[in-house]
């Protein structure tokens, strides 16, 4: 009978080739997540519909890219906004001070 001996290392990459294998099953990739998201990308990740959306990038909360009528968000900045780090970049403008 052959003896056979596992070392800590056998068993460490056991656990990877196994995790990897189990992430495959379930559709989860160990890819990085992609750089830019598209707007029903967006919707999904953040559970928000169509108008909160519209509302998000017009107050500027959300940056956006539009390229060929396409509009792209950056996925680190839908992540600094998730983290509260990206406040409103619009301007509010007092219209009863203008008044003559």
């Amino acid at each position: 009978m052959a003896v056979e001996i596992i070392t800590k290392e056998d068993l460490h990459e056991f656990g990877k080739n196994l995790l990897n294998q189990i992430r495959g099953l379930l559709g989860q990739s160990l890819e990085e997540p992609k750089k830019w998201l598209k707007t029903y990308q967006v919707k999904n990740l953040l559970k928000i519909s169509d108008n909160t959306l519209q509302t998000l990038r017009d107050n500027g909360t959300i940056p956006f890219t539009k390229i060929g009528g396409i509009l792209y968000y950056n996925y680190e900045d839908i992540n600094r906004v998730l983290s509260g780090e990206v406040k409103s970049k619009r301007i509010k403008i007092d219209k009863s001070s203008n008044a003559a």
